[in-house]
């Protein structure tokens, strides 16, 4: 079984500023990691590949600095990587991004799954793994928390708002997955010092010339949509405070609750 991991370096959003007069986010001295859900997707790659055998492809796109989110995964066990860097995949919107993916699997050409968390943490849009499957024009199925193969079909079962569905598909297919599906496992000290030192060669770094991307459909110029402006909401909280002795207090939070009609 052949299958391909689509992961994204993230910025840790729990520490992004963003500049108050540029209106862009703030990324330097800002920690990055592996899109948390692609770990999830990376983990079911693994467990699929000790069930049925295969090879494990992750790919990556993004500034030459992705490369440690490929290593990363790689420790985990993946087989090998490729990272698509290039000046002119600036700019991507959802768009964009997957057209360049979907032409990276082109060129990878075999493949029976592709996995992918269902979004990003940094953009949550989930329009990327099902964009990469029309592109490609194979079935998809979003949402997945478990994940069987049967023969030449795979049954996923799909999380929903008030429950779950049962959905299989021919292969290849493209699968979203979502943290219930598993817990992604730890790369062993081998896995990390073989991925960063004795197996450099185990990552492919590919340009838009290496996939035959058409200028016109990747970066800002293949992208449908543009950001104009980025901000923090200003929060204003309206507020009173009140003073006097507790008894006081009290009677003037009465009062007020009553005046509102919450009481």
């Amino acid at each position: 079984m052949d299958i391909i991991v689509l992961i994204k370096q993230v910025p840790n959003t729990t520490q992004v500023k963003i500049d108050p007069k540029k209106g862009t986010l703030i990324r330097e001295g800002v920690e990055s990691i592996v899109n948390p859900e692609d770990l999830v997707a990376t983990e079911a790659a693994l467990q699929l590949r000790e069930m049925y055998e295969g090879q494990i492809t992750a790919v990556s796109m993004g500034p030459p600095q992705a490369k440690e989110a490929l290593q990363e995964v790689l420790a985990m066990g993946v087989d090998n990587g490729i990272l698509l860097t290039d000046k002119a995949f600036a700019g991507a919107d959802t768009l964009a991004t997957s057209y360049t993916l979907g032409q990276c699997i082109k060129t990878i050409g075999k493949f029976d799954i592709i996995l992918c968390g269902r979004q990003a943490i940094d953009g949550d849009t989930a329009q990327i793994g099902p964009q990469v499957a029309e592109f490609l024009r194979i079935p998809q199925i979003t949402y997945v928390r478990k994940i069987k193969v049967d023969g030449k079909k795979v049954i996923a079962e799909r999380l929903m708002g008030n429950g779950y569905e049962h959905i299989e598909a021919k292969l290849p297919v493209l699968l979203t997955v979502v943290k219930e599906l598993t817990v992604p496992r730890y790369p062993l000290v081998r896995g990390i010092m073989s991925s960063c030192v004795w197996n450099e060669d185990a990552i492919k770094i590919w340009n838009a010339a290496d996939i035959h991307a058409k200028a016109e459909c990747i970066g800002l110029e293949g992208s449908a949509t543009w950001v104009t402006k980025t901000f923090s909401p200003e929060v204003k909280r309206a507020g009173m405070k009140l003073t006097g002795s507790s008894k006081e207090i009290a009677e003037k939070l009465i009062k007020e609750l009553h005046g509102k009609n919450l009481l």
